[in-house]
């Protein structure tokens, strides 16, 4: 996998430049290998999927991924992780069990995969765009996350740039029980 950045990204049709520190680079190469090699469906959220729609720096934070798995597919992850060069901390793995997230370190970088078993992170990662070289949620999939995380700054920012479906969103939330963040 390969991270397209500046204006080799938007000869090749990125919404935006990713511009991610060396060592953020290094964490989302590592799981997105990581993922590839499992061959599980995946895509990345948080600050690495608000800079490939919105721009600007990844320079803190964490590198958030959801995947699609099976429960007892978390095992094997932090197994191989391991051997892969990320720090896995099993009384963080354990901790995290309620949460379906598999909490890891690739260098300095915080690395969290949620585990998605459910139909609307499986319907989200499969509608997955790539962008710069690495597949992200979408405009209206990566709101909804924002959303429910209570960043309406970051929603704000996604319904309103170019190309943004707003009706799709707001049908989305409605059929989630959610028509209070319609927008």
């Amino acid at each position: 996998m390969k991270i397209v950045r500046g204006a080799e990204a938007l000869e090749c049709g990125a919404v935006q430049t990713l511009d991610p520190t060396p060592a953020a680079t290094r964490a989302i190469q590592a799981i997105a290998e990581l993922l590839a090699r499992l061959r599980l469906d995946f895509m990345f959220v948080g600050e690495v999927a608000r800079a490939a729609w919105l721009g600007g720096a990844i320079e803190r934070g964490s590198v958030d991924v959801v995947a699609v798995m099976q429960p007892q597919q978390k095992n094997q992850i932090a197994m191989m992780a391991s051997h892969r060069g990320f720090l896995v901390n099993p009384q963080e793995v354990e901790q995290s069990e309620e949460l379906d997230l598999i909490p890891l370190k690739f260098e300095d970088v915080r690395v969290h995969v949620l585990v998605a078993t459910n139909a609307l992170y499986a319907t989200m990662v499969a509608a997955a765009k790539e962008v710069g070289g690495i597949k992200v949620a979408t405009r209206e999939d990566l709101a909804l996350l924002f959303a429910l995380g209570e960043d309406f700054d970051v929603v704000r920012h996604l319904a309103a740039s170019s190309g943004f479906d707003r009706e799709r969103y707001n049908q989305k939330l409605i059929s989630i029980g959610l028509r209070e963040l319609v927008v």
